[in-house]
């Protein structure tokens, strides 16, 4: 399983070149703490989704699942993620670790926190 990091699922709806080698990853996982991520991007002005598009919907999107963590569990092992301050970083990667998933991202900051087994480098 493939956990896609903001960017990834990013890229994804804006069928960025970068996001094409998600394409052979028929499994791919979306955490809940993308789809605040990107909504908070799109209130700020951030992101502007597809004309019709809401963030809601994004979860219907057929290419990924949304994949809800045990709250407890996923939080506590954010809370052991000292290197960031973002909470979102610290959120997706602890919902990685927890599920034993790679991460799909081109974060330079996670690329150098997380072991090479843990990612998927876009």
């Amino acid at each position: 399983m493939i956990l896609l990091d903001t960017n990834a699922l990013i890229w994804l709806l804006q069928r960025h070149r970068r996001a094409r080698v998600l394409d052979r990853h028929p499994r791919l996982q979306m955490s809940p703490a993308s789809l605040l991520e990107l909504q908070l991007l799109v209130e700020a002005g951030r992101l502007t989704l597809a004309r019709g598009q809401t963030t809601s919907a994004v979860i219907q999107d057929p290419r990924w699942r949304l994949d809800e963590p045990p709250a407890g569990s996923w939080f506590e092992i954010a809370c052991e993620l000292a290197w960031t301050r973002d909470p979102f970083d610290r959120l997706i990667v602890a919902h990685a670790r927890l599920r034993g998933w790679k991460l799909a991202t081109a974060d330079s900051l996670l690329r150098e926190h997380l072991a090479p087994r843990e990612i998927l480098v876009l």
